[in-house]
């Protein structure tokens, strides 16, 4: 198991009481061009609702996005082989290293990365390779489709002696066995969308980025207080004891991050052919979403 953390308790962040949402409506102008910008990207959407539909009204709906980011070490262990040509060989000389007590540089906070460390004195020898018993060779008479009628010809592997060199060891017919150290560093991460009425799928909100009201990062974040939204202090105690609890177990806190954005979200209705159609932009890249288009065709690559 790792470590026990030896950081004391963090210092609680006050939220802002009164935070920053003065972000502007999006025009209707600019609205019509992220739907533009959308169609065309379809192959199957005709362009025609965009440029005779008519926006009939716009309405906001900004939501808030807290995130909580959570780096951690996580340390595995097991017996590895190679073949033996000399290497120095270390088990017995005095007692291995714990998981733990290896020496293994992070990358930057919220970098995943993995590393395979060879544990010092746990080298030794293994006289017979089980891969061959020791023959140094692997049976494997070969036929070949393009013989030149001959029904044989020379195999390049074995040079036509009808054996195949023991991929286990190299052909050297003893292994070296050891212990490799795995160590993994890993981003988990949680999100709350407080709910809104948009209509619009909490999840297609994952891939847009909002107006950033709050930002904390320490090895161990404390619940954001003061913020007037009570669901996302609240998310915010949820998600920090739930990570806390699940990823002290197996691996080791290195860095926490806990942001607050503030989300854009317009809902527009437009009427074509004298029917009302929705789609929402939504984000900071003006992302666009519709489950109701109304002139899409079905066609297939050949």
């Amino acid at each position: 198991p790792p470590p026990m953390p030896s950081v004391p308790m963090p210092v609680p962040e006050h939220a802002s009481s009164h935070p920053d949402n003065n972000i502007p409506s999006i025009s209707e102008g600019r609205a019509h061009q992220a739907f533009e910008e959308y169609v065309s990207s379809k192959c199957c959407y005709s362009s025609a609702p965009v440029r005779e539909g008519v926006i009939t009204n716009m309405e906001s709906f900004n939501t808030y996005r807290y995130r909580l980011e959570t780096f951690t070490e996580s340390r595995s262990t097991k017996w590895s082989q190679e073949p033996y040509t000399g290497q120095r060989v270390d088990a017995g000389i005095q007692r291995p290293p714990g998981p733990w007590e290896i020496a293994a540089q992070p990358p930057s906070y919220f970098t995943d990365h993995k590393e395979t460390i060879r544990v010092p004195y746990t080298s030794s020898v293994k006289k017979v390779c089980s891969g061959c018993n020791g023959s140094r060779q692997r049976p494997d008479n070969e036929s070949c489709n393009k013989c030149d009628y001959r029904g044989r010809e020379k195999c390049s592997s074995c040079s036509g002696t009808g054996f195949h060199k023991c991929d286990s060891c190299d052909g050297k017919g003893q292994l070296l066995i050891f212990i490799s150290l795995k160590v993994k560093w890993s981003t988990e991460k949680d999100d709350y969308v407080v709910q809104d009425s948009s209509g619009l799928r909490p999840e297609k909100l994952g891939k847009v980025s909002g107006k950033e009201l709050f930002k904390d990062a320490q090895i161990m974040v404390y619940p954001v207080m003061g913020f007037p939204d009570v669901s996302v202090a609240q998310a915010s105690e949820r998600l920090i004891r739930d990570h806390q609890v699940k990823y002290t177990k197996n691996s080791r806190i290195l860095q926490q991050r806990q942001t607050i954005e503030l989300i854009t979200i317009t809902r527009v209705n437009y009427t074509w052919k004298e029917k009302s159609y929705v789609y929402c932009v939504y984000g900071n890249e003006l992302k666009v979403n519709t489950d109701d288009y109304p002139a899409t065709c079905c066609c297939s690559v050949m």
